[in-house]
């Protein structure tokens, strides 16, 4: 029992920094701009989508994944 609480400490500290990070980056702490739970789905779906091109785009050109993520999106 105490292994797994260890593993699940580090899982919950692990999420709570990318759910800030990603919240950060796609404007997650304001209203999102769509109606409908529909629209919503696929409005986090593509920011998903677009984070992964991101880290993709970051890893083939040796770039540091946790630095300047933010404005290339942005510039994007």
């Amino acid at each position: 029992m105490e292994v797994r609480g260890v593993f699940h400490k580090l899982r919950s500290v692990s999420m709570e920094n990318f759910n800030q990070h990603f919240k950060d980056i796609f404007g997650g702490h304001a209203q999102v701009p769509t109606k409908g739970l529909a629209n919503t789905k696929r409005f986090a779906l593509g920011a998903i989508l677009v984070y992964q091109l991101v880290l993709w785009h970051r890893h083939e050109h040796n770039l540091d994944r946790k630095v300047g993520c933010k404005p290339f999106l942005r510039a994007a």
